[in-house]
């Protein structure tokens, strides 16, 4: 794929690629967007760098992929800021824990996930770290037997929002294999955060299905390491990714934002 306006430098065979050429402080023409879009889809994560952007700005931007919405999350690490649209995720000396250090997807216990996450991190720990990890579930998908890709066709699994974000946090049920609604890809929806059985196994057979399926998700050979610098921002696709945040820089500081676009439909069954 050539792009006109916009350039795109793929940072591993599977996923993850860095934009250029691109000023997101800036309202994009049409072509732009469109080529964004394309990118998006295509590499599952894009990355930017050197962008100082406002909360505005990164509604702006997040907004080109659809509506803006909350998280559905009851007791998060991340806060909220004066703007409900924007959360903050700070990190320093005083943080007993962070957000996401286990590979998952954004709230997949929702009803309807998030599309898509946009975070931006303005001031990152010195000597690299802070990395966040991304996993393509295309690859890990495309990486099982054909027997075993069968046997999960049809199969559901409960995503329980509570083991992550306390009572009253949703709990709802999604195929085990989805196809993404623009790619048309098939991929592997269960993540080590948030799914705690596919329904239709015994619980000895959930289990042992359950914990072979999600250390194939975190296998390192689809995934990509996203070093940050500041003024960084990775935006990624829930739909056909997880991600791993590594706190590895305790006491130092790492301090940004996130916004998420909103779904539209629920997870689409294989």
């Amino acid at each position: 794929m050539s792009y006109t306006s916009i350039t795109a430098t793929p940072i591993s065979p599977h996923i993850g690629a860095e934009i250029g050429n691109i000023d997101l402080t800036q309202p994009l023409s049409e072509i732009q967007q469109k080529e964004l879009h394309d990118a998006f889809i295509k590499y599952q994560v894009v990355f930017f760098r050197e962008q100082q952007i406002s909360f505005e700005d990164q509604i702006r931007v997040a907004s080109y992929f659809g509506p803006l919405g909350k998280h559905v999350g009851v007791n998060t690490i991340s806060k909220t800021t004066d703007n409900p649209l924007v959360r903050k995720f700070h990190y320093d000396e005083t943080s007993k824990q962070i957000s996401g250090e286990n590979f998952h997807s954004d709230q997949s216990c929702a009803a309807i996930p998030p599309l898509g996450s946009m975070l931006y991190n303005h001031t990152v720990p010195p000597d690299g770290g802070g990395d966040t990890m991304f996993a393509s579930m295309y690859s890990a998908y495309d990486a099982l037997s054909p027997r075993m890709k069968v046997y999960l066709e049809g199969l559901t699994a409960t995503h329980d929002g509570t083991r992550v974000f306390g009572p009253g946090t949703p709990v709802n049920s999604h195929p085990v294999i989805t196809r993404h609604p623009v790619s048309g890809k098939k991929l592997i929806y269960v993540n080590t955060d948030f799914t705690s059985k596919i329904n239709e196994l015994s619980p000895k057979e959930s289990d042992a299905i359950l914990k072979f399926l999600i250390d194939h998700c975190n296998r390192p050979e689809w995934t990509c390491r996203f070093r940050w610098r500041n003024h960084s921002i990775a935006f990624w696709d829930n739909r056909c990714t997880h991600h791993k945040a590594i706190w590895d820089y305790w006491p130092n500081v790492r301090s940004g934002f996130r916004v998420q676009v909103e779904g539209t439909e629920p997870p689409l069954a294989g």
